[in-house]
């Protein structure tokens, strides 16, 4: 099985091209900030190149839902449910959370894991895995004082990942698994945790009319 990989939930813009039998085969990563619809297929079709695949040769498309950037995580999964569709292959979903936690547990296996990632306005995003992978609390948005107390609980037998987003090959290699596993996922939507940062600018609403 052949996967295209897209991470836009972050700062970066990134793609890869994963093979369950060869494993990654061909990536391109850009940091850039803001600014990912107008780049993501460009990297796409660098890792693609890199690969020495086309479209065709995709079995499914794996996603970064977030949590993360309300803008950037939207971009990435209407790319991917796009290309799904056209391509007649399904489309998977893998949380922010869940990636960096299952990169902390590659790196010391056996151990439970809480992974955190810093979402501003005074708030983490946090949620727990036993040492299977298994979830076992969230993903929720905490109070910092509440993440910390969660960690404070989770031991010290826990991992903490912390970070903002896993390495794009991650995200590929759990997508596998989800397809392996069957039946077929729900298609991929973004994982919203709290409302958008953007608000109403009431100063400059028209005044309602009233009716004469």
């Amino acid at each position: 099985m052949r996967l295209l990989a897209i991470d836009t939930a972050a700062n970066l813009c990134a793609a890869c091209v994963w093979d369950t039998d060869a494993g990654e085969r061909g990536r391109a990563v850009l940091d850039l900030g803001k600014g990912h619809a107008e780049h993501l297929m460009g990297a796409i079709d660098a890792a693609l190149k890199a690969a020495g695949s086309t479209y065709a040769d995709l079995d499914g498309i794996a996603v970064s839902v977030g949590p993360g950037s309300f803008t950037g995580v939207r971009v990435g999964v209407a790319a991917a449910r796009g290309l799904a569709l056209a391509l007649k292959v399904p489309a998977v979903g893998v949380t922010t959370l869940e990636a960096l936690a299952d990169e902390a547990r590659d790196a010391d296996p056996g151990r439970p894991v809480v992974a955190r990632i810093e979402a501003g306005r005074g708030q983490a995003y946090l949620a727990g895995f036993s040492a299977g992978g298994e979830a076992t609390f969230g993903p929720a948005a905490l109070s910092l004082e509440a993440a910390e107390a969660f960690v404070r609980e989770a031991g010290a037998d826990a991992l903490l990942a912390a970070g903002t987003t896993a390495d794009i090959a991650t995200y590929a290699r759990l997508a596998a698994r989800k397809l392996a596993a069957g039946p077929a996922p729900q298609k991929p939507k973004p994982l919203y945790l709290r409302e958008a940062d953007a608000r109403p600018q009431d100063a400059f609403a028209l005044p309602r009319k009233t009716p004469s």
